[in-house]
């Protein structure tokens, strides 16, 4: 990098361009006390969590209170003009660098941090800031790092001391760090403009969804197809008639297997006889007048009465099994709101007997029953991505018993929007998570119009949200290209192509020489005393 500096710049080591702190050396390490759990008020005094330091800036209020009865270390508190490194952590962590342009008092570094301070004389604070924020910087820091694995790693003084820093002229660094704050300001607003929009379409998507579970998507559709359209209590006769031909059926194969049974003299374990559907509690007006209006041609029903709720397994790899058989299960990451992410698939072994009871099957829609209270109920609908794949205890599965796509997309979208407030009320939480269970899932009202009307609103919604996603990926897009362009900001900078040279300014190899000497002589009448 060196030959590709401009002349009057030279490349210095870091540890060449500090100031000592008060431990008398370059660099200054915190202190990890047992704090409280919360921030410390404005006159207290505070430990800062290594989240104060983010890319670029500094968060004051990510702090936990240092209780009375500890004594602080005054030595250690943070001052506007320090630089702050995180020197622990996951990898993406360890290594991030913030300026500190101004933070309430009594705030101390914690022990996976430290502070350096650039000699004002030779190095702009803003200016080393925003190098050690380029990526070539981060590549040269990552390569500094110690640990066994990404989650946990260190960097230490002695390593980060030997990062050699593009050392330009004093005045030319003013003037680099003036054009990097004109050009990221700039850049900052067209992330900001981004962001805002991004936030406009989840609002955009909500009030289409709202639009489409209230009827107003599908009214003038409605309005000309009424006379045509079979009514909720029509569809709910026929689905309870679907229901009972299964149960009938699975009877009929009950009572073979039975026999089956009786006549190898009774081995193994005896077939289960199928259980009959027992009639649901009315959704009362009570739970109606919670729940969005619906055209007065729908009609509210739960979600057990139109399929069939059914439970993952648990992983156990001490279980004993009679002919097992290796599967793939789907986990609560792998179910998504409006989505699956299947690019990592676990797998586990159950017994083969049981293999087709929990298979998934086409068109089945998946409900996530435990984690974050925000995570109750997402999911989205199967489509036989992967052979013979189950879900996990922690994933139900409605299976309806009229098959379509249209009306298991129509369950899901409900679940997904209208749904979180239902499944968040009826979760249960205990220390770390929260869950659902069968019951609640079973009751959870769905509105119900007909198949047609059903198929009709899901085509719009698909149009309709395809476009959503098509501009938020646009957004996306757009948010990574200005921090690409953040980096090609910096590159430039710190190549000296930023700013134009000054052949009036003092070069740096000559500056440092001076400021040096000038230590050295000071430090020799400081002995001579």
């Amino acid at each position: 990098m060196e030959n590709q500096l401009p002349g009057s710049w030279c490349l210095t080591p870091i540890v060449e361009l500090l100031e000592d702190n008060s431990n008398g050396k370059p660099f200054q390490q915190g202190w990890s006390p047992q704090c409280q759990n919360h921030p410390a008020e404005k006159n207290s005094w505070g430990v800062l969590k290594t989240t104060a330091i983010q890319d670029g800036k500094f968060w004051d209020h990510e702090n936990k209170k240092l209780p009375e009865k500890i004594e602080p270390r005054p030595h250690l508190e943070i001052v506007p003009g320090d630089i702050l490194m995180t020197c622990a952590g996951p990898r993406n962590r360890c290594g991030v660098v913030c300026f500190v342009k101004e933070t309430r008092p009594k705030l101390l570094m914690s022990g996976k941090m430290y502070r350096f301070r650039p000699n004002n004389r030779l190095l702009d604070s803003k200016f080393l800031e925003a190098y050690i924020r380029s990526h070539e910087a981060q590549l040269a820091i990552d390569a500094m790092k110690t640990g066994i694995s990404d989650s946990g790693l260190n960097l230490t003084h002695s390593r980060f001391a030997t990062l050699k820093v593009p050392f330009a002229p004093f005045n030319e660094q003013k003037r680099i760090v003036a054009k990097i704050e004109q050009l990221f300001s700039e850049l900052d607003n067209g992330i900001a403009a981004l962001k805002t929009a991004r936030e406009q379409l989840k609002v955009y998507r909500q009030a289409v969804l709202k639009n489409a579970f209230e009827g107003r998507l599908t009214a003038k559709w409605r309005e000309e197809n009424i006379d045509k359209l079979e009514s909720p209590e029509q569809l709910l006769a026929r689905i309870q008639q679907e229901r009972e031909s299964r149960y009938q059926q699975q009877l009929e194969e009950w009572k073979a297997s039975i026999k089956a049974w009786e006549a190898d003299g009774k081995e193994g374990k005896k077939p289960g006889k199928p259980k009959a559907f027992k009639a649901m509690d009315t959704i009362e007006n009570e739970e109606i007048e919670i729940l969005p209006r619906i055209p007065n041609c729908w009609k509210y029903a739960r979600l057990a009465e139109i399929a069939f709720i059914g439970s993952g397994m648990s992983v156990s790899k001490d279980r004993k099994l009679n002919d097992p058989v290796e599967v793939p299960y789907l986990r609560v990451a792998n179910v998504q709101r409006g989505n699956l992410i299947l690019d990592e698939i676990k797998t586990m072994c159950i017994e083969k007997d049981s293999l087709s009871d929990l298979t998934l099957e086409k068109w089945d829609i998946l409900f996530n029953e435990g984690g974050d209270r925000d995570k109750l109920g997402r999911g989205w609908i199967w489509e036989n991505q992967i052979s013979h794949c189950i879900t996990q205890n922690h994933v139900f599965r409605a299976s309806p018993i009229l098959k379509s796509e249209y009306h298991s997309k129509f369950i899901s979208h409900w679940g997904n929007s209208f749904g979180k407030d239902y499944f968040e009320k009826g979760g249960k939480q205990t220390t770390n998570l929260a869950s659902i269970n069968k019951t609640v899932l079973s009751n959870f009202p769905v509105p119900l119009p007909s198949m047609e009307e059903q198929h009709q609103l899901i085509d719009m919604l698909d149009d309709m949200m395809s476009q959503i996603e098509a501009m938020e990926t646009e957004f996306e897009n757009g948010i990574q290209r200005a921090e690409t362009l953040r980096q090609s900001i910096l590159k430039k900078a710190f190549s000296g192509q930023l700013v134009p040279q000054d052949p009036n300014d003092e070069p740096a190899s000559e500056l440092l020489a001076r400021i040096q000497a000038e230590m050295t002589q000071r430090k020799g009448i400081t002995s001579k005393r």
